[in-house]
């Protein structure tokens, strides 16, 4: 069984049957089928169910809401808010996807040359506990809409919203069977969906979560010679230059740093800062993440809720007191509160240096790594210096200045005085160990289609 716990509280929410293989068996047969009927459906007509599907979340957006945060701890208002983003990236790809797919015509020597934009068959998703709505959404809308079926493997510990995801597609009225959940239990999970990534059913896989899974998946996915896009972990540096607007870049630094709790892999988790206006960034941070409060994420005002596992929330304070052992001073937090649920505090570390795990390693959680610089150069080399590469953001108000920082950083998104966002106009996606390939945009939807080539001769 898959059993569900409540992070705020320690109470058990649910228990799951797992799926025996050949249950799984059966349902890849069964999307493989859907998949064919849906890819003979013109683009224009797939947009009238992902419309309703946008239009169900948006209605529907209290209970999932509430079913993320008791799931995995997300504060009440975030949980929402997610599921309205939802919403927008279904409208997004429904509105656009006829256009992203659109053939392109060739002038060959005179002949035509023609490329289209054909779908793959049947993608496997792997998707991770942090943003259980959205990171499956912006994943599958624009997959469906390029014509193909989709499974998906979601993380355990949110099977009650891996469920509501199923329904919810149902309802919209997409084929039956085009999406469809796996239920694995944690301990079957490597051998499982290397089994499933082996399926002649699946033509392809993406995976969401930590570098580690990521590898784990995409050297199966390589093996069985599918593709594969990996949107893996991040420790994005906020490099504030000695010319920002500290009261814009804190007030930023802050919201990207304890979204969600702080687990996300966009969120802020190294700040990069200029030596002359570190003491100064200092106070204000921890003036403003001392005023965060924590507890119950649906008591109002809350902008801490829990961990979403316990071994999650004890690695995170390992991870600040090897930091501590090694020198680093921590200005906030930094201690487990004695409370039920699996609670951290937002908890600021400085003084830090290459060594310490929270130079080198990402945080998942509300702890906030202050790194000093000696100038832009030194800014860059600091930033740079992570196997790291998915967003990153500069602070500052020369805009060109700026622009050339926002140049050197390695990363596959960065954002100028603005935090780090997912957005359905945008591609998104990283380099080095974050992953490669993309999600979103025209680039998003053309990463599962058959991109064919054909000559009129």
């Amino acid at each position: 069984m898959i059993v569900t716990i409540n992070p705020a509280n320690e109470e058990t929410l649910a228990e799951y049957p797992v799926m025996t293989a050949a249950a799984i068996d059966h349902v890849l047969e069964s999307v493989q089928h859907a998949s064919g009927i849906w890819k003979k459906i013109p683009v224009d007509k797939r947009k009238v169910a992902m419309h309703r599907l946008a239009a169900l979340l948006k209605e529907q957006k209290d209970e999932h809401g509430a079913m993320i945060s008791r799931e995995m701890g997300k504060p009440y208002a975030e949980a929402t808010a997610e599921v309205e983003k939802c919403a927008w990236v279904c409208d997004y790809y429904a509105e656009h996807a006829g256009d992203y797919l659109q053939p392109e015509i060739v002038d060959v020597d005179g002949m035509m040359g023609q490329i289209t934009f054909e779908p793959l068959g049947v993608v496997l998703g792997v998707m991770p506990w942090n943003f259980p709505f959205w990171q499956v959404i912006r994943f599958a809308a624009g997959v469906i809409m390029a014509g193909n079926g989709i499974v998906i493997k979601h993380a355990p510990n949110v099977t009650g919203s891996a469920i509501a995801l199923e329904n919810l597609f149902q309802e919209a009225g997409f084929p039956e069977n085009l999406y469809r959940t796996l239920h694995i239990d944690l301990e079957e999970v490597d051998q499982m969906v290397g089994d499933v990534i082996a399926h002649p059913v699946i033509k392809a896989v993406s995976v969401t979560g930590s570098t580690g899974a990521g590898m784990a998946v995409a050297s199966k996915a390589g093996k069985a010679l599918k593709r594969s896009v990996l949107e893996l972990g991040g420790s994005d540096p906020y490099v504030v230059l000695d010319d920002a607007d500290l009261g814009l870049a804190v007030d930023v630094c802050v919201a990207s740093r304890l979204l969600n709790t702080g687990q996300s892999c966009i969120a802020a988790k190294r700040f990069v800062v200029h030596r002359s206006i570190k003491s100064r960034f200092e106070e204000m941070l921890l003036e403003r993440m001392g005023d965060a409060k924590m507890g119950d994420p649906f008591e109002p005002g809350v902008r801490i809720g829990p961990i979403a596992r316990k071994d999650l929330r004890d690695a995170l304070h390992q991870q600040v007191e090897q930091s501590r052992r090694l020198g680093a001073r921590v200005l906030c937090g930094g201690e487990i509160p004695e409370m039920k649920g699996y609670f951290y505090p937002a908890t600021i570390v400085t003084d830090v240096s290459p060594g310490m795990v929270v130079y080198g390693e990402e945080t998942f959680g509300p702890v906030a790594s202050i790194i000093e610089a000696l100038d832009d150069d030194d800014a860059v080399r600091i930033a740079n210096d992570s196997p790291y590469g998915l967003g990153s953001a500069v602070f500052s108000t020369d805009p060109e200045r700026a622009r050339d920082v926002a140049g050197w950083l390695d990363a596959g998104n960065c954002f100028v005085n603005a935090m780090v966002k997912s957005d359905p106009r945008l591609p998104f996606g990283g380099i080095k160990q974050s992953g490669y390939g993309r999600e979103l945009s025209r680039y998003g939807i053309r990463e599962f289609v058959n991109v064919k080539s054909m000559y009129f001769g």
